[in-house]
């Protein structure tokens, strides 16, 4: 099963990863930070879940089991029973619809993320980053 991944800082706005979405065919977006506020428009959680929605993309926050910015980091935390629950949850959503993880960092190795995407790619999923080149668009 295929799963996307993305960090938004490589993005010149919203209309840019909705457009990325729409070409792959993303389902839903699972925002992975934290902390959902951007000084970017559009990426604040509230405000980006009503654009995703407005072009038929779901939007589900799971920062608050698989965010980042862990006191005792994050490879620590993820022995907890509340990432194991974030997994979970994650694990539900993905495989029912073709899924993005979001989150800031435009570099999935500079970003919490990696661990979630080892994770998944444990279990047998493919994750490809939603900006192939890796390049700023």
């Amino acid at each position: 099963m295929l799963v996307y991944d993305v960090g938004y800082g490589a993005l010149k706005n919203v209309d840019t990863l909705i457009e990325l979405l729409k070409s792959k065919g993303v389902e839903v977006v699972v925002d992975v930070r934290a902390f959902p506020k951007s000084k970017k428009p559009g990426f604040s959680g509230d405000e980006l879940k009503g654009i995703l929605e407005v072009n038929g993309i779901k939007y589900v926050w799971l920062g608050d089991r698989l965010g980042g910015y862990r006191s005792e980091g994050y490879e620590k935390y993820m022995e907890s029973d509340a990432f194991r629950s974030g997994m979970k949850i994650l694990l539900d959503v993905i495989s029912k619809e073709k899924a993005c993880l979001l989150c800031l960092e435009k570099r999935r190795r500079y970003c919490h993320r990696r661990f979630i995407v080892n994770e998944l790619k444990k279990l047998g999923f493919e994750v490809r980053d939603l900006v192939e080149d890796g390049e700023d668009v």
